[in-house]
């Protein structure tokens, strides 16, 4: 029996890289909740269904770290010895910088529009831009954990991420309030 302790990879049987099959890891997870699901352990009494749920909610945790790609990649950078800090380290690239405070004002602007139809639309074309973003740092990140196997260059690549992920939250609540 594999250990609690055992990095979420180990538990679900999968290779400790950042590109994983989705549908093999709703597979495992399926399948180890069927094993440790606390009913499975009714008749063995108290003490073995307070293990099978300690296992339950590891496994689920573990579950939710993979399925997200920001938490996957975060967590394979600490596994790799390069914490992500983001709380205490919010240093960014200067470019990138720039890019936060332009779509900032973006954002500032298309709150100012009285036009609902011109909110939407702006606020549509922030979020594609946002969205593509996304998906190019997500990218630079794959490939530096993957491929480069540099773990301490992709901690700014998730710290971006983190960032992307807020404000396109954020974009979204916008055009939910307009439309």
């Amino acid at each position: 029996m594999i250990s609690l302790q055992a990095s979420d990879f180990e538990l679900f049987g999968l290779p400790v890289a950042f590109a994983l099959d989705r549908s093999q890891l709703d597979l495992q997870w399926k399948s180890l909740q069927r094993e440790a699901h606390p009913d499975r352990f009714a008749s063995e009494g108290a003490a073995a269904q307070r293990i099978a749920m300690q296992w339950s909610v590891r496994i689920n945790e573990a579950y939710n770290r993979l399925k997200d790609p920001l938490k996957r990649a975060a967590y394979l950078c600490e596994l790799n010895g390069a914490a992500v800090n983001a709380e205490n380290n919010t240093s960014m690239p200067p470019a990138f910088l720039m890019q936060q405070m332009e779509w900032r004002e973006a954002l500032d602007d298309c709150k100012e529009l009285k036009d609902a139809g011109a909110k939407i639309e702006a606020l549509e074309k922030l979020l594609e831009e946002v969205d593509a973003s996304h998906v190019q740092v997500l990218s630079q990140a794959a490939t530096l954990m993957d491929v480069d196997q540099n773990y301490t260059a992709a901690v700014g690549q998730v710290r971006a991420l983190m960032f992307i992920e807020k404000f396109a939250h954020e974009v979204q609540h916008g055009l939910d309030a307009t439309t």
